[in-house]
């Protein structure tokens, strides 16, 4: 028979989605059970971007993959507190331009964009979200430099950090999940459960009412709820309701930020293998962005294998290096598809010609950024490219560069489960309700119609703390 568990309301996932939805719904009253699929790592416990917390925080240790030509790599945190826990903790919020596409195109409704930035105020002040205070990372800074010594905008995007008084970029402790809205559901009284993945949902003519679960031992157990909100992320959301036998639009519209990446040498130490550069370069901005990768040792391996036997003899010298990515925002779209008897779905994507045209012009503009930073040598991430030392090397760079060659990566996934009262388009309603069910709801990453051209993150939070507050004035009347 296994555990059974009964709850008001069962939310799925604690990360950017699940853990504001906790901690609003437990403070208004109601009975909350979460249930998270990873475990509960404490801050401290891991090295950022070290191997170590891509096996304990990641999903399949970070090797995940969406099929097509080329495949792109995607990560996903898995843990208590998501993505929160493992990603660089950028923050950005959605531009006008980007609300104004999303409540037009879905038809969202009550999405004002005065309302949805008040949103994003709460939002950062909940994280501490702030720039740093005093000196950047060696990384950041050659970013910075190279941009402006080709007089590209660029900034600094804030991070959800806390700093102490004039502290550097090394000192900044993560305002993750864990630290901010999850406390705050456990203090309101909701139930945190963890190392437990839930099954599928037992739905009856639109109306769900269990949950089949296995837990850290793997045994069965089962919770019985009077609402479900579903939070577990832009892949495991939408194969969670297709298991469950939901389907329609769920999972058809993955959007995705395809990024390329390089790797740059310098003649000084600029490798902080714990941290991120906060610079970003905006210049071709929303087609482009530039910003800074984790550069553990690993990872800078990681980089120069494309063009092993051309580049090999640079990774002794991984204190000089520094990982850079460009990002574009893309026109093509993907699919997540549950499969019987898998446990993980099938994931694809297809980028169109526009997107792998733009992201060997994003390769080439980030390689001169690169060269007017100081870079002795640059390292493309493709298979067989040049090692770049000069700007005459710029014409070999673009004349062998292709997509189907190129290391393609993500860590932004979203629109598998778009929100909006237009149900040619959109899965859910406004507020994240799955049309034609009464009482199963979304509120991550997946009801983003689009992406957003930016790190998500923001975008999601204030979604979530929206949708979360009508979902209790719905309960309340």
């Amino acid at each position: 028979m296994g555990t059974h568990y009964d709850c008001d309301v069962l939310v799925i996932g604690s990360g950017a989605g699940g853990a504001p939805t906790a901690a609003v719904l437990a403070e208004s009253g109601l009975d909350v059970l979460v249930v998270e699929e990873g475990p509960w790592v404490e801050q401290g416990e891991v090295v950022p971007f070290s191997l170590d917390q891509m096996d304990r925080q990641y999903r399949s240790g970070g090797l995940t993959v969406a099929l097509g030509r080329p495949s792109i790599a995607y990560t996903e945190g898995r843990c208590a507190g998501g993505g929160t826990e493992v990603n660089s903790g950028l923050y950005r919020r959605p531009s006008e331009q980007t609300l104004d596409r999303w409540r037009r195109g879905w038809r969202i409704a009550d999405f004002e964009t005065d309302r949805f930035m008040s949103l994003c105020d709460e939002v950062e002040t909940a994280l501490s979200v702030q720039t740093v205070p005093g000196r950047h990372t060696p990384a950041s800074e050659r970013l910075r430099s190279g941009a402006a010594a080709l007089g590209w905008q660029h900034d600094e995007i804030p991070r959800w950090m806390s700093y102490p008084d004039d502290g550097d970029a090394t000192e900044g402790q993560r305002q993750s999940m864990t630290r901010t809205y999850l406390p705050r559901a456990r203090r309101a009284g909701a139930t945190i459960v963890t190392d437990t993945r839930v099954d599928r949902l037992i739905i009856d003519r639109g109306h769900a009412f269990r949950a089949e679960l296995t837990d850290a031992n793997g045994e069965p157990a089962t919770v019985d709820f009077g609402h479900v909100i579903v939070c577990a992320g832009a892949i495991h959301s939408p194969a969670l309701l297709q298991r469950s036998g939901l389907r329609g639009l769920i999972g058809r519209r993955l959007a995705v930020h395809p990024t390329v990446k390089l790797a740059a040498r310098f003649d000084e130490a600029v490798n902080v293998g714990d941290d991120v550069p906060v610079h970003q370069v905006k210049e071709f901005a929303p087609e482009l962005s530039f910003g800074g990768s984790a550069s553990h040792p690993g990872l800078v391996a990681l980089a120069l294998t494309d063009a092993w036997p051309t580049m090999r003899d640079a990774v002794t010298a991984w204190p000089e290096i520094a990982v850079y990515y460009a990002a574009i925002t893309s026109e093509g779209r993907g699919r997540v598809q549950a499969l019987p008897g898998f446990r993980d779905p099938l994931v694809t994507y297809r980028l169109t010609r526009r997107d792998r045209a733009v992201l060997g012009r994003g390769l080439a503009r980030l390689t001169q950024v690169m060269l007017a930073a100081g870079a002795r040598e640059v390292y493309p991430s493709f298979r067989h490219a040049p090692i770049v030392r000069d700007r005459s090397d710029l014409a070999t760079l673009a004349n062998r560069f292709s997509a189907d060659a190129a290391s393609v990566m993500t860590v932004h996934l979203c629109s598998t489960v778009p929100m909006g009262d237009d149900t040619s388009v959109a899965a859910a309603d406004s507020h994240g309700k799955i049309h034609g069910t009464s009482n199963v709801y979304v509120n991550d990453a997946s009801l983003l119609p689009d992406a957003p051209g930016v790190n998500p993150q923001a975008s999601v939070m204030a979604v979530a703390l929206r949708n979360a507050r009508r979902f209790v004035e719905e309960v309340d009347a």
